[in-house]
């Protein structure tokens, strides 16, 4: 058939979705609300810096030493005093129901020990329920206990030795550490987080989609009627992908947006990279939606596929925790993940400014996955029609 007939018809049937679309305001608004709420809640939500952790006292010293340290402790961000124990008991009891996260037991010859240049022990209990928040609060108590032993030599009289014009051959040497953040100097969280959660909305939001308007058409009656049409099957297949594809990278373009201006996620890259990466995914949610329509009846049958579907495509992503922190054995099965991938691209370019030469590998794999995934909803597609 030339293409001058197919071209008309064409656009006849990608007008009939974008009004179906139209007229179906839940559709519409699901492109929009949730994508946008989703990207500003997990920026600002999963966010792994610990501030203004609820901290119980235990002083038995009561000397200036233990005050000034109580207030090193508490006037950082990461610590809030709550409360000032008077008994072991009655600091474990705060811990164990919730009312704090940590306690800090300053031990009576606490001060004496100091004046002598013994060292003194403080005992730092943490609420290890959540793991991790624990093992940041650990690291935050060993920095503040750090910048307070370098005050220690300014205060008070301290006699010192001084080898003058003569070797020190016994000295042994000493290594220092000078760390160098490259492409995130400030160690924003939500620069990591927010590039990955810009390829789940790809994904996940293009799968759920595309299930919704295949399966409410099903239910409609509709996809009867185009079967009676002159139209062929993957004409209709093409008709129904386009505008869902549009509309979808409109969403990518406002989720760009927000992460620009909101979260201040730096552009050292071309932004070009990103889309087309953006592009992919976008087509790779479609895939699966498809997929998982043809083999649903409903929009509840949908809705519950989806979720034995999206929930492992999240989690075994990168997106949200860096795959290193994975189990070695679970690792090579992330890499057959176009969120990873994509989230690999996002962060690469955008934060490091990388191209096409270095990210190729990763823009060649999301590639086959889009083709593998929607070659395979055409033909279920086709399949169903037939």
């Amino acid at each position: 058939m030339p293409f001058r007939i197919l071209r008309p018809r064409m656009r006849s049937l990608i007008l009939k979705e974008f009004q179906q679309i139209r007229r179906d305001r839940r559709l519409a608004l699901s492109m929009i609300i949730p994508p946008t709420l989703q990207i500003i809640l997990f920026g600002f939500v999963l966010n792994s810096t610990v501030t203004d952790l609820k901290l119980a006292v235990l002083d038995q010293s009561h000397t200036p030493e233990s005050r000034e340290l109580i207030a090193s402790l508490t006037q950082s961000r990461a610590f809030k005093l709550s409360k000032t124990c008077l008994s072991l008991s009655e600091l474990t009891g705060a811990i164990s129901r919730g009312d704090v996260k940590g306690g800090v037991v300053i031990p009576y010859d606490f001060a004496r020990k100091l004046n002598r240049g013994n060292t003194a022990t403080v005992q730092f209990l943490l609420n290890a329920m959540d793991a991790n928040t624990a093992t940041i609060a650990q690291a935050y108590a060993q920095g503040v206990i750090s910048a307070f032993n370098a005050t220690l030599p300014g205060s008070g009289l301290h006699a010192t030795v001084q080898q003058i014009a003569a070797p020190r051959v016994s000295r042994r040497g000493q290594v220092t550490i000078t760390p160098g953040f490259l492409y995130n100097p400030g160690l924003v969280t939500s620069w990591f987080t927010v590039t990955g959660i810009f390829g789940l909305l790809c994904i996940l939001n293009g799968s759920l989609v595309s299930a919704a308007a295949m399966v409410k058409e099903r239910e409609r009656g509709t996809l009867e009627q185009l079967l009676m049409s002159p139209a062929q099957t993957s004409q209709i297949v093409v008709a129904k992908v386009v505008p869902l594809f549009m509309l979808l990278c409109l969403m990518a373009l406002m989720a760009t947006a927000i992460m620009r201006l909101v979260f201040h996620v730096p552009f050292h890259g071309s932004f070009l990279l990103v889309f087309s990466g953006a592009a992919l995914c976008v087509l790779s949610g479609i895939g699966i939606g498809t997929v998982i329509a043809t083999f649903t009846t409903s929009a509840e049958q949908a809705q519950l596929t989806s979720f034995f579907v999206n929930p492992p495509l999240a989690t075994l992503s990168g997106a949200l925790t860096p795959m290193e922190a994975m189990p070695h054995w679970l690792q090579p099965v992330t890499r057959f993940n176009p969120i990873y991938h994509f989230g690999v691209i996002s962060r690469a370019v955008l934060l490091k400014g990388s191209g096409f030469d270095t990210l190729w590998p990763n823009f060649l794999a999301l590639f086959l996955f889009t083709v593998v995934l929607v070659s395979l909803s055409v033909w279920r597609f086709r399949r169903q029609l037939g």
